[in-house]
C-alpha cells in the first residue's frame, strides 16, 4: 500500500503493509523534494518519475492520495492539483487503483481526532508502525498516515462485509 501526501514544495510517499496477523509493517517512506525555482513542468516530471520509481521498486497493490481540500490561495491549490494528478496519473500508468480520504478522515483513522496538529500525526505514525523516531518530513509521515487509513478503512469495511453476510 503506498500512500502519498501531494504538495508543491516537496511530495511524501510512505510504504505501509499489513502481515497476515493485522498488523501494520513499515517498509519505506520518504519526499520528493522540488526546487521552486525550476519551471513546474520539470517539477511535475520530477515528481512523477520518482513516484513511478518508488512503485516499481515496491510494487503496491494500490495508492491513496488526500481527497481536495479547500485552499484559501487559489494558485497553491491549481498547483496541489496538478500534483494530484500527476500522482493519479503515475499510479493508473501502473495498474493500480486510487483511493482518496479527505484530510479530516486520515487524521481521525490515524490519530482519533480529525483536527489533530501535524507533529501529533507524525507521532502516531511512530506508534503505530513501531518506529523509533518520528518519521520525517512531515510530507513522509503524512503519505505513511494516508497509507495507514487505507488499511485501517478497507479492514473495518472487510469485517462489516463479513457480519453483514452472516
Amino acid at each position: 500500500m503506498l500512500g502519498i501526501d501531494c504538495g508543491g514544495e516537496a511530495t511524501g510517499f510512505g510504504v505501509v503493509e499489513q502481515d497476515s496477523a493485522g498488523s501494520l509493517v513499515y517498509v519505506a517512506c520518504g519526499a520528493v523534494r522540488l526546487s521552486p525555482r525550476r519551471p513546474l513542468p520539470e517539477r511535475l516530471n520530477q515528481i512523477f518519475c520518482e513516484l513511478g520509481a518508488v512503485i516499481q521498486q515496491h510494487q503496491p497493490d494500490l495508492v491513496a492520495i488526500e481527497d481536495v481540500f479547500y485552499a484559501v490561495n487559489a494558485k497553491s491549490a491549481l498547483k496541489l492539483g496538478q500534483v494530484r494528478g500527476v500522482a493519479m496519473l503515475v499510479a493508473a500508468q501502473h495498474g493500480l487503483d486510487v483511493a482518496e480520504y479527505a484530510p479530516l478522515s486520515i487524521k481521525s483513522a490515524v490519530v482519533g481526532y480529525g483536527r489533530a496538529e501535524k507533529r501529533q500525526v507524525q507521532q502516531m505514525v511512530a506508534r503505530l508502525l513501531n518506529l523509533e523516531a518520528a518519521p520525517e518530513p512531515f510530507d513522509a509521515a503524512d503519505a505513511l498516515a494516508i497509507a495507514i487509513c487505507h488499511l485501517h478503512t478497507s479492514a473495518t469495511l472487510l469485517r462489516q462485509q463479513g457480519a453483514a453476510g452472516r
